[in-house]
């Protein structure tokens, strides 16, 4: 087995050709949060990925073997949960107070312009439908921000530091969205007394 103990967070400073020539690895994000995994490459050779403790690999970061080879990281997709506020009943401000409610109960969370992703959660897809916002099962890569990532109870070694932070720059995940309260607080009172009529049709 051909061992890999050196990633490269996006393939920074490395040539566009020899990033088209590497092999691949296609991972989920149940892999990907792991410092320690074997997984097999695309030239069907078998890799044990042994990283510092507390490493995540994401989509788009290059490994590098013992014998100096290098294995691209594509994130693969996987179940996850879409979520776009309903624009019939809603405003785009409701992805604003789900990412919100989501942060403080630790969730691991893609936040995106135009929509959030979280894995499977029967429990939470009630919880954000009762919000007015659309649910959806979807196959998708998941990519959750580091800060959420690393709060949430199965992080591995519990810091979580993460060599390619800087890729997130200070964003702390969904924690800023906590400095105004007063908004959703507002936003809940005028929001409530216009939905009185269930899921209309959220469940889709």
């Amino acid at each position: 087995m051909l061992t890999a103990n050196k990633l490269m967070p996006q393939g920074r400073g490395l040539a566009p050709v020899l990033l088209k020539r590497a092999a691949t690895i296609e991972l989920d994000w149940d892999v990907r949060q792991k410092s320690r995994f074997d997984a097999t490459d695309s030239q069907g050779r078998q890799i044990g990925i042994f990283l510092p403790r507390g490493t995540a690999v994401r989509g788009g970061d290059v490994l590098v073997a013992e014998d100096g080879s290098l294995i691209r990281v594509i994130a693969a997709p996987q179940p996850v949960l879409r979520i776009t506020h309903c624009t019939a009943h809603g405003t785009p401000f409701d992805l604003t107070r789900a990412a919100y409610h989501l942060g403080n109960r630790h969730v691991p969370i893609e936040l995106k312009p135009d929509h959030l992703k979280i894995e499977p959660d029967h429990v939470l897809a009630d919880m954000l439908r009762s919000m007015h916002l659309i649910v959806v099962a979807v196959e998708e890569a998941f990519e959750p921000e580091g800060g959420a990532y690393g709060s949430h109870e199965h992080s591995h070694g519990g810091g979580h530091s993460h060599d390619h932070a800087h890729d997130h720059g200070s964003s702390k995940g969904p924690k800023p969205l906590v400095l105004a309260p007063e908004l959703l607080d507002d936003h809940d009172h005028s929001h409530d007394h216009d939905h009185d009529h269930g899921h209309h049709g959220h469940s889709h």
